[in-house]
């Protein structure tokens, strides 16, 4: 029972992940070109889309 709701809660922390990650896009591009700051979104959702594969 644990495991489903384990798999739940990475599937939806994921799915949070990309949502933010297609969100902020635009402010992560004015970031990089005008203030030379890069937005480490990718790494956040390359590291929750590893946890679900493990599952």
């Amino acid at each position: 029972m644990f495991d489903r709701i384990r798999t739940a809660a990475l599937f939806g922390l994921h799915q949070a992940s990309v949502a933010v990650g297609i969100s902020l896009f635009p402010v992560a591009v004015f970031a990089r070109q005008h203030l030379g700051v890069n937005v480490p979104i990718g790494r956040l959702v390359e590291t929750t889309t590893e946890a679900v594969d493990e599952e």
